[in-house]
């Protein structure tokens, strides 16, 4: 009988150390505001694209995130400087930085039927309006070229010079590319995740005035 009741206690320990476990390791959900919510409302928000999820402060914690931030930078000058070295290219202190930038590969920016020609004539076309808001070209950047190779011939990707851009406004790896406008005094706004054009020239004629 006693060794029964051991058997027993074992049985009961194991499985209550087992239902811990599986409690520690299950994933939470949290909303732009950091409260909790069910899976379902996170996945139905999350559906809508009007925000992203990111890794939250634990590794089983998933937190949704508005895509479009507002910001200011205490220093242009320097980020400017950096940027000039980096692409061999004068930039204007009084226009907006423009900067499309690349974090690594990624499955949304691997993927697609995107052909060389039809790249070009996307971006020729977003240059095109860039330039007729505020006289400027954007700045390609990308944190890892792993994937850039359809580019070639099309875009020049520059190196994220000390990893400025990403420490200063892409915290996370945001899905496929992501970009920031920042104006000639320091003010910004990012858009993370996939974008269209109109967003950039938005963002552009905004901070332009």
């Amino acid at each position: 009988m006693k060794k029964v009741l051991q058997i027993f206690t074992i049985g009961i320990l194991i499985s209550s150390c087992s239902a811990t476990k599986n409690n520690s390791n299950k994933t939470r959900f949290f909303d732009e505001n950091n409260v909790e919510i069910r899976k379902s409302k996170f996945d139905r928000i999350r559906s809508s694209n009007k925000l992203l999820d990111i890794p939250g402060d634990s590794l089983n914690h998933k937190k949704l995130i508005l895509r479009e931030k507002h910001g200011e930078i205490s220093n242009r000058a320097l980020l400017e400087s950096l940027l000039e070295h980096e692409t061999n290219r004068e930039l204007d202190s009084t226009k907006p930085l423009v900067i499309i930038y690349y974090p690594g590969k990624d499955p949304c920016n691997s993927s697609g039927l995107a052909t060389k020609e039809s790249i070009r004539i996307w971006y020729e076309q977003l240059e095109d309006g860039i330039n007729q808001i505020a006289q400027t070209k954007p700045i390609y950047i990308y944190k890892d070229n792993d994937g850039l190779e359809k580019y070639d011939e099309v875009l020049t990707w520059y190196k994220d010079p000390e990893q400025t851009i990403e420490k200063l406004f892409f915290e996370y790896h945001y899905p496929c590319y992501s970009f920031v406008v920042i104006s000639s005094n320091g003010k910004y706004i990012s858009y993370f995740g996939e974008f269209g054009k109109e967003y950039v020239w938005e963002a552009t004629q905004i901070m332009n005035k």
